[in-house]
């Protein structure tokens, strides 16, 4: 990362390099409405048009997505956990436009100070992506390898995803604990409650 600053700062380009990364993981983030929820964010999580987000974002049962540039679709959630506060849903009709995967990182190797964006739909805005660092690991009851965050995150972001510098998606963020304070669940927890649930 600090290759990466040090570099971008010489050449007056870390701007263009943030946008651009923004771009990048904005790709695999789409809106996710609840039926009886307000609108939060989901992430394209496999080429099947997997996605995954916050289960208090949706019904047990259903949901509305809307894709990138897309008209709003109908979703089946098919995987659910309030302990963990994760949901699988499945568009039930094509999509207009492709779905584009995110490419996933290790959040067993996130340490704290590590720089992370986080891309989702706050407040109805699309795509918007807020800079954070790592605070480390938090126990929270009912929660597993939590990841802790100094970051400005607001209504919609739930859902979305977390990445690293390199645009790996790292997490999902599923609360707000404080101001410039935010929690999110890691990468290889949403892995685990994805395989045990088809194994």
């Amino acid at each position: 990362m600090a290759a990466i600053i040090e570099s971008t700062l010489v050449r007056g380009e870390l701007a263009d390099e943030l946008a651009a990364l923004a771009r990048e993981i904005s790709a695999s983030v789409v809106v996710v409405q609840g039926s009886r929820n307000g609108a939060g964010s989901g992430v394209v999580w496999d080429a099947s048009g997997l996605i995954v987000t916050n289960a208090h974002v949706v019904s047990q049962r259903d949901a509305l997505v809307i894709p990138r540039r897309g008209e709003q679709l109908t979703a089946q959630v098919i995987a659910y956990s309030r302990e963990l506060d994760l949901a699988a849903i499945r568009l039930t009709e094509p999509a207009n436009v492709p779905l584009i995967p995110a490419r996933k990182g290790d959040s067993r190797r996130l340490k704290a100070g590590e720089v992370v964006v986080a891309v989702g739909n706050p407040l109805g805005e699309r795509n918007a992506a807020t800079l954070g660092i790592v605070g480390g690991p938090s126990a929270i009851p009912g929660q597993r390898d939590t990841l802790r965050l100094a970051i400005s995150l607001r209504p919609g972001n739930s859902g979305g995803a977390l990445a690293d510098v390199e645009g790996r998606v790292v997490g999902i963020p599923h609360v707000v604990i404080g101001p410039g304070l935010a929690l999110a669940v890691p990468t290889h927890v949403v892995e685990d409650f994805l395989q045990q649930t088809w194994g």
